[in-house]
């Protein structure tokens, strides 16, 4: 290979991990709302929290896969039960942030019909993601999903979880009916969650 061809190689290479290292920052803590078309009826709320009403809402994907702990999850077997959708990443510091508030609304909400599930994505090894559950005691199963190929399954024109951390809620038919694109405290989460607990 020609040394005109090596350094043209070396730039592309070096130009192609600028762009992945620029993602990665925008994707952990960055200030994306990805808000949808036009078409969609949102209700916009504040601080990137978006929440649908009833007749607006529209179903979530099938995710179904591995999980980090090496069992079989599907998303379609909580149906009947409202269902929290984490992204997460272990290398995430507003995900480290939020998951003492998760873990704790997860475990005082389990018997009102609440099923919390993450999805820990861009994490290449998992001792790394089970470290970060056994750390902050996390009581529920996360999809592993280090390419996030389950994130992309998301639909356009829906409230997809576009950034890290990201919370999808799903209501009892397992239509997304909260979003929220941010690291959330216990009182937004709790907030989100009351009037989905009392739709019974």
């Amino acid at each position: 290979m020609s040394q005109t061809r090596r350094a043209s190689r070396r730039i592309t290479l070096l130009a192609a991990g600028t762009v992945a290292g620029a993602l990665l920052l925008v994707g952990c803590g960055g200030s994306q709302t990805g808000s949808s078309s036009g078409d969609t009826k949102f209700v916009q709320g504040t601080g990137q929290i978006t929440k649908v009403d009833g007749a607006d809402r529209k179903a979530a994907p099938e995710l179904s896969g591995e999980s980090v702990d090496g069992e079989h999850l599907k998303l379609s077997d909580y149906r009947g039960k409202i269902v929290v959708l984490n992204v997460w990443g272990s290398w995430c510091s507003p995900c480290r942030a939020e998951a003492p508030n998760l873990a704790k609304v997860a475990r005082e909400t389990k018997d009102k019909g609440v099923q919390f599930l993450g999805i820990n994505t861009r994490d290449l090894d998992k001792a790394n993601a089970r470290a970060f559950e056994r750390n902050y005691k996390v009581p529920y199963p996360s999809f592993y999903d280090p390419s996030g190929k389950l994130i992309l399954k998301f639909p356009k024109n829906t409230l997809s979880p576009q950034a890290i951390p990201s919370t999808v809620i799903l209501d009892r038919d397992g239509r997304i009916a909260v979003r929220a694109l941010k690291e959330l405290g216990e009182k937004e989460l709790r907030s989100a969650l009351d009037p989905l607990i009392k739709a019974k």
